[in-house]
Protein backbone atom coordinates (compact mmCIF):
# COMPACT_ATOMS: atom_id res chain seq x y z
CA UNK A 1 0.00 0.00 0.00
CA UNK A 2 1.29 3.69 -0.86
CA UNK A 3 2.13 5.84 1.37
CA UNK A 4 2.49 9.83 1.36
CA UNK A 5 3.50 12.82 3.59
CA UNK A 6 1.15 14.89 4.54
CA UNK A 7 2.90 18.19 7.02
CA UNK A 8 5.34 15.99 7.37
CA UNK A 9 3.53 12.94 8.83
CA UNK A 10 3.94 9.67 7.16
CA UNK A 11 0.64 8.11 6.50
CA UNK A 12 -1.39 5.42 4.47
CA UNK A 13 -2.58 6.75 0.65
CA UNK A 14 -5.78 4.85 0.82
CA UNK A 15 -8.47 6.63 2.40
CA UNK A 16 -6.79 10.00 3.01
CA UNK A 17 -8.65 13.47 2.85
CA UNK A 18 -7.86 17.09 3.34
CA UNK A 19 -9.75 19.11 5.54
CA UNK A 20 -12.43 22.04 4.45
CA UNK A 21 -12.01 24.93 4.41
CA UNK A 22 -9.07 24.23 1.86
CA UNK A 23 -7.62 27.47 0.52
CA UNK A 24 -5.52 25.59 -2.48
CA UNK A 25 -9.62 24.18 -3.84
CA UNK A 26 -11.07 27.16 -2.79
CA UNK A 27 -8.54 29.50 -4.23
CA UNK A 28 -5.43 28.00 -5.92
CA UNK A 29 -3.49 29.48 -3.09
CA UNK A 30 -0.32 27.36 -3.64
CA UNK A 31 1.94 26.65 -5.72
CA UNK A 32 3.57 22.44 -6.62
CA UNK A 33 7.15 21.45 -7.69
CA UNK A 34 6.78 17.96 -9.55
CA UNK A 35 10.54 16.22 -8.70
CA UNK A 36 12.72 13.55 -9.85
CA UNK A 37 14.43 11.09 -7.13
CA UNK A 38 16.93 8.30 -8.95
CA UNK A 39 20.16 7.44 -8.11
CA UNK A 40 20.16 7.54 -4.46
CA UNK A 41 19.18 11.54 -4.76
CA UNK A 42 16.90 14.46 -5.81
CA UNK A 43 17.39 15.71 -9.24
CA UNK A 44 18.55 19.10 -9.06
CA UNK A 45 17.28 19.78 -5.47
CA UNK A 46 18.92 23.16 -4.66
CA UNK A 47 17.40 24.51 -7.94
CA UNK A 48 14.12 23.43 -7.05
CA UNK A 49 14.24 24.96 -3.77
CA UNK A 50 15.06 28.36 -5.15
CA UNK A 51 11.56 28.14 -7.27
CA UNK A 52 9.80 27.22 -4.10
CA UNK A 53 11.48 30.33 -2.23
CA UNK A 54 10.44 32.57 -4.87
CA UNK A 55 6.97 31.24 -5.32
CA UNK A 56 6.24 30.94 -1.62
CA UNK A 57 8.03 34.70 -1.57
CA UNK A 58 5.01 35.74 -4.76
CA UNK A 59 2.39 34.21 -2.91
CA UNK A 60 3.58 35.56 1.18
CA UNK A 61 3.93 31.94 2.44
CA UNK A 62 6.71 30.85 4.94
CA UNK A 63 7.80 27.47 3.69
CA UNK A 64 7.46 25.05 6.33
CA UNK A 65 10.43 23.37 8.22
CA UNK A 66 10.65 20.00 6.59
CA UNK A 67 11.10 21.95 3.48
CA UNK A 68 12.93 25.51 4.41
CA UNK A 69 16.51 24.20 2.80
CA UNK A 70 17.75 22.03 0.34
CA UNK A 71 19.14 19.91 2.28
CA UNK A 72 15.66 19.77 4.48
CA UNK A 73 13.83 19.21 1.04
CA UNK A 74 15.93 16.34 0.11
CA UNK A 75 15.90 14.54 3.73
CA UNK A 76 12.25 14.77 3.66
CA UNK A 77 11.88 13.44 -0.01
CA UNK A 78 14.13 10.75 0.54
CA UNK A 79 11.97 9.38 3.21
CA UNK A 80 8.82 9.15 1.43
CA UNK A 81 10.55 7.33 -1.60
CA UNK A 82 12.19 5.09 1.16
CA UNK A 83 8.87 4.26 2.71
CA UNK A 84 7.31 3.29 -0.68
CA UNK A 85 10.57 1.21 -1.75
CA UNK A 86 10.87 2.98 -5.19
CA UNK A 87 14.30 3.14 -6.39
CA UNK A 88 13.56 5.39 -8.56
CA UNK A 89 10.26 7.96 -8.21
CA UNK A 90 8.46 11.18 -9.59
CA UNK A 91 7.37 12.89 -6.86
CA UNK A 92 4.88 15.72 -6.45
CA UNK A 93 4.90 18.38 -3.77
CA UNK A 94 1.70 20.80 -3.24
CA UNK A 95 1.76 23.79 -1.27
CA UNK A 96 -1.40 25.46 -0.21
CA UNK A 97 -2.56 28.28 2.82
CA UNK A 98 -3.75 26.95 5.63
CA UNK A 99 -6.79 28.18 7.01
CA UNK A 100 -9.87 29.49 5.59
CA UNK A 101 -11.72 32.57 4.59
CA UNK A 102 -12.23 34.55 1.47
CA UNK A 103 -9.71 36.05 -0.92
CA UNK A 104 -7.72 38.01 2.02
CA UNK A 105 -5.25 35.81 3.53
CA UNK A 106 -4.89 35.23 7.45
CA UNK A 107 -1.81 33.76 7.85
CA UNK A 108 1.30 32.77 5.54
CA UNK A 109 1.37 29.34 6.94
CA UNK A 110 1.24 27.01 4.27
CA UNK A 111 0.19 22.74 4.55
CA UNK A 112 1.69 20.27 2.14
CA UNK A 113 1.44 17.12 0.82
CA UNK A 114 4.00 14.97 -1.02
CA UNK A 115 3.26 11.98 -3.00
CA UNK A 116 5.29 9.02 -5.02
CA UNK A 117 5.04 7.14 -7.80
CA UNK A 118 7.38 4.64 -9.99
CA UNK A 119 9.37 7.29 -12.37
CA UNK A 120 9.23 5.68 -15.95
CA UNK A 121 11.82 8.06 -18.00
CA UNK A 122 10.80 9.00 -21.54
CA UNK A 123 13.13 10.64 -23.10
CA UNK A 124 12.16 9.52 -26.95
CA UNK A 125 11.71 11.78 -30.07
CA UNK A 126 9.01 13.96 -30.28
CA UNK A 127 7.85 13.39 -34.29
CA UNK A 128 5.47 16.10 -34.63
CA UNK A 129 4.88 19.14 -32.62
CA UNK A 130 3.27 22.36 -34.00
CA UNK A 131 1.98 25.71 -32.09
CA UNK A 132 -0.78 26.25 -30.39
CA UNK A 133 -3.81 28.41 -32.03
CA UNK A 134 -6.22 28.14 -29.14
CA UNK A 135 -3.84 28.80 -25.53
CA UNK A 136 -1.21 31.60 -25.40
CA UNK A 137 1.32 31.84 -22.42
CA UNK A 138 0.70 34.69 -19.97
CA UNK A 139 3.65 36.24 -18.28
CA UNK A 140 1.98 37.41 -14.14
CA UNK A 141 4.02 37.43 -11.28
CA UNK A 142 3.57 34.04 -10.90
CA UNK A 143 4.22 32.11 -14.40
CA UNK A 144 7.43 31.16 -13.39
CA UNK A 145 5.92 28.72 -10.98
CA UNK A 146 3.93 25.94 -11.24
CA UNK A 147 0.35 25.60 -9.79
CA UNK A 148 -1.34 29.41 -10.47
CA UNK A 149 -1.78 28.66 -14.48
CA UNK A 150 -2.31 25.46 -14.63
CA UNK A 151 -5.77 26.01 -16.40
CA UNK A 152 -3.70 26.67 -19.42
CA UNK A 153 -1.76 24.03 -19.56
CA UNK A 154 -4.46 21.68 -19.17
CA UNK A 155 -6.28 23.58 -21.72
CA UNK A 156 -3.04 23.02 -23.82
CA UNK A 157 -2.83 19.09 -23.17
CA UNK A 158 -6.43 18.83 -24.70
CA UNK A 159 -5.63 20.91 -27.94
CA UNK A 160 -2.65 19.00 -28.18
CA UNK A 161 -4.87 15.72 -27.99
CA UNK A 162 -7.64 16.95 -30.27
CA UNK A 163 -4.70 17.63 -32.58
CA UNK A 164 -3.60 14.58 -32.76
CA UNK A 165 0.17 15.82 -31.97
CA UNK A 166 3.27 14.84 -30.01
CA UNK A 167 3.51 17.99 -28.08
CA UNK A 168 2.43 21.29 -28.66
CA UNK A 169 4.45 24.99 -28.36
CA UNK A 170 2.88 27.90 -26.73
CA UNK A 171 3.61 31.57 -27.58
CA UNK A 172 2.77 34.20 -25.75
CA UNK A 173 -0.19 36.76 -27.09
CA UNK A 174 2.26 39.01 -29.40
CA UNK A 175 3.50 35.56 -31.14
CA UNK A 176 6.76 35.02 -29.19
CA UNK A 177 7.69 31.31 -28.39
CA UNK A 178 7.76 30.25 -24.67
CA UNK A 179 7.50 26.87 -24.15
CA UNK A 180 6.54 23.50 -24.88
CA UNK A 181 2.96 22.20 -23.19
CA UNK A 182 5.11 20.29 -19.72
CA UNK A 183 8.74 21.24 -20.91
CA UNK A 184 11.36 24.39 -21.75
CA UNK A 185 12.15 25.04 -25.23
CA UNK A 186 15.74 25.11 -27.22
CA UNK A 187 16.99 25.03 -30.73
CA UNK A 188 20.13 25.20 -32.24
CA UNK A 189 21.29 27.51 -34.96
CA UNK A 190 24.98 28.85 -35.89
CA UNK A 191 26.09 27.46 -32.73
CA UNK A 192 24.45 29.44 -30.31
CA UNK A 193 21.79 27.92 -28.46
CA UNK A 194 18.41 29.80 -28.01
CA UNK A 195 15.60 29.64 -25.22
CA UNK A 196 12.67 32.06 -24.77
CA UNK A 197 12.79 34.43 -21.74
CA UNK A 198 10.58 34.13 -18.50
CA UNK A 199 8.81 37.37 -20.20
CA UNK A 200 7.35 35.37 -22.49
CA UNK A 201 5.25 33.82 -19.63
CA UNK A 202 7.37 30.32 -19.60
CA UNK A 203 8.10 28.19 -16.71
CA UNK A 204 11.41 29.00 -14.52
CA UNK A 205 12.14 25.13 -15.23
CA UNK A 206 14.86 23.63 -13.73
CA UNK A 207 16.02 21.51 -16.15
CA UNK A 208 15.96 24.42 -18.26
CA UNK A 209 18.30 26.32 -15.82
CA UNK A 210 20.55 23.27 -15.65
CA UNK A 211 20.83 23.23 -19.45
CA UNK A 212 22.01 26.78 -19.67
CA UNK A 213 24.45 26.07 -16.93
CA UNK A 214 25.70 23.15 -19.13
CA UNK A 215 25.74 24.54 -22.12
CA UNK A 216 27.53 27.93 -21.01
CA UNK A 217 29.91 26.21 -18.73
CA UNK A 218 31.05 23.96 -21.85
CA UNK A 219 31.55 27.48 -23.55
CA UNK A 220 28.43 27.72 -25.84
CA UNK A 221 26.68 30.86 -26.75
CA UNK A 222 23.59 31.06 -25.07
CA UNK A 223 20.88 33.62 -25.66
CA UNK A 224 17.45 34.45 -23.65
CA UNK A 225 15.07 36.69 -25.74
CA UNK A 226 11.85 37.22 -27.26
CA UNK A 227 11.88 34.79 -30.30
CA UNK A 228 9.02 34.85 -33.04
CA UNK A 229 7.64 31.45 -34.65
CA UNK A 230 9.85 31.86 -37.91
CA UNK A 231 12.85 31.59 -35.63
CA UNK A 232 12.20 28.71 -34.33
CA UNK A 233 11.53 27.26 -37.53
CA UNK A 234 14.81 28.37 -38.52
CA UNK A 235 16.57 26.43 -36.37
CA UNK A 236 19.17 23.87 -37.14
CA UNK A 237 17.46 21.25 -34.66
CA UNK A 238 15.20 21.81 -31.43
CA UNK A 239 15.20 19.93 -28.49
CA UNK A 240 12.42 19.97 -25.24
CA UNK A 241 13.95 20.02 -21.41
CA UNK A 242 11.99 19.46 -17.95
CA UNK A 243 13.17 17.74 -15.23
CA UNK A 244 11.93 14.18 -16.22
CA UNK A 245 13.70 14.23 -19.74
CA UNK A 246 15.19 16.27 -22.77
CA UNK A 247 14.22 15.37 -25.58
CA UNK A 248 14.71 16.00 -29.54
CA UNK A 249 12.08 17.23 -31.73
CA UNK A 250 11.61 16.04 -35.32
CA UNK A 251 9.17 18.46 -37.02
CA UNK A 252 7.54 21.62 -35.97
CA UNK A 253 4.59 22.86 -38.01
CA UNK A 254 5.68 20.39 -40.87
CA UNK A 255 9.11 21.74 -40.78
CA UNK A 256 11.40 18.71 -40.55
CA UNK A 257 15.29 19.35 -38.77
CA UNK A 258 17.73 17.07 -40.13
CA UNK A 259 19.76 14.59 -37.38
CA UNK A 260 23.05 16.81 -37.81
CA UNK A 261 22.87 18.08 -34.44
CA UNK A 262 21.56 14.95 -32.74
CA UNK A 263 24.82 14.64 -31.27
CA UNK A 264 25.39 17.90 -29.62
CA UNK A 265 22.09 17.58 -28.77
CA UNK A 266 23.12 14.50 -26.98
CA UNK A 267 26.49 15.80 -25.18
CA UNK A 268 24.17 18.60 -23.94
CA UNK A 269 22.15 15.58 -22.29
CA UNK A 270 25.21 14.24 -20.95
CA UNK A 271 26.74 17.42 -20.16
CA UNK A 272 23.28 18.53 -18.21
CA UNK A 273 23.39 14.96 -16.49
CA UNK A 274 27.16 15.98 -14.83
CA UNK A 275 25.93 19.08 -13.64
CA UNK A 276 23.22 17.90 -11.85
CA UNK A 277 23.11 20.12 -8.48
CA UNK A 278 21.63 17.85 -5.68
CA UNK A 279 22.33 18.05 -2.05
CA UNK A 280 24.34 14.79 -0.46
CA UNK A 281 22.72 13.28 2.84
CA UNK A 282 24.70 13.37 5.26
CA UNK A 283 25.62 9.19 6.06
Amino acid sequence: MSKLLFNNLLIEAEGFGVALPNRGLAFGDGFFETLVFTDGRLRLAADHHTRMQQAAAALYLTLPAALATPEALEATLTRLVTANQLPAARLRLQLWRTGGGRYTPTTDAAEWLATAEAFLPDDTAIANADFAVENHSIHSPLSFCKGPQSWLYVRAAHERQQRGLDEIILCDAAGHVAEAGAAAIFWLKDGVLFTPSLETGCVAGVRRAQVLRAARTAGMACREGLFLQKELLAAEAVFTANVAAMRIVHSVAGTAYKPIHNGLITILMNLGQATEQSIPLAQ
